[in-house]
């Protein structure tokens, strides 16, 4: 396995950007390295037709150096945390909204189990009236210490307190214990972000009976949330949140 490169696999050719009273939905979905799989792109295309969105925010997607992202029509960026000769490893964005930046992280420490970095991905989106949407597509880190946990999770803290405008953190964040739910939602209420409550929360992934996968929003009005059966593909089912600007 070989670190990453400092080179982001990316594509924008989109650039509208979002306009005040807009509605869009998000889809957040850890795919467990299936994203090049027939099954996974035909369900991930049933999903998208029942639920339409505009970002698509994907933890452990897999691109090939030899295959053409899945959805061609598409921007996106991706954050690697894995890269071997054939394929990249990581957190991926996706938009139909022009991205401004796209700025790939990976965190300080190695996971202790397989000593590899997580990633996660910031991206800002621009707003017709000024300013921009900011996006962070996380996979938080694990099988590290809670005081591990809780000084990466700062790090992402630091990069986006700064930010004036609306906001999106959504992801994997590995909280399978009360020491890291709990820090996880000290970093929310932080920086003024709320949790899109799932419609259907038994589809969320759990583990020792905490939920993983959330989405937290700020400055925006939440519209519908749905946690998405899709058991035959990954581990993990996606979560949609639809919004207004």
């Amino acid at each position: 396995m070989l670190k990453p490169k400092v080179v982001i696999p990316q594509q924008f050719i989109h650039e509208q950007p979002i306009h005040h009273g807009e509605e869009f939905g998000v889809l957040c979905w850890n795919t467990q390295k299936l994203t090049e799989t027939q099954n996974f792109q035909r369900v991930l295309a049933d999903v998208l037709a029942n639920y339409p969105c505009l970002f698509l925010l994907l933890q452990e997607a897999k691109l090939s150096t030899k295959s053409n992202w899945l959805l061609p029509q598409w921007s996106y960026a991706l954050a690697p945390n894995m890269q071997t000769r054939r394929s990249t490893y990581g957190v991926l964005t996706a938009s139909q909204y022009a991205f401004t930046e796209a700025q790939a992280r990976l965190s300080h420490k190695r996971e202790g189990m397989f000593a590899t970095h997580k990633s996660y991905m910031l991206s800002y989106h621009s707003l017709a009236e000024g300013g921009s949407l900011l996006v962070a597509n996380v996979h938080a880190i694990n099988f590290v210490r809670a005081n591990q946990f809780s000084k990466e999770i700062e790090l992402i803290k630091a990069e986006i307190l700064g930010h004036k405008g609306p906001l999106i953190v959504a992801g994997d964040f590995n909280v399978w214990s009360r020491q890291r739910r709990l820090r996880l939602l000290q970093f929310c209420r932080s920086v003024g972000l709320r949790q899109a409550i799932m419609v259907d929360p038994h589809h969320i992934k759990t583990y020792r009976q905490h939920p993983l996968d959330f989405i937290f929003y700020r400055d925006l009005s939440l519209l519908e949330t749905s946690a998405i059966d899709t058991r035959t593909v990954s581990d993990h089912n996606p979560l949609y949140a639809r919004f207004k600007l």
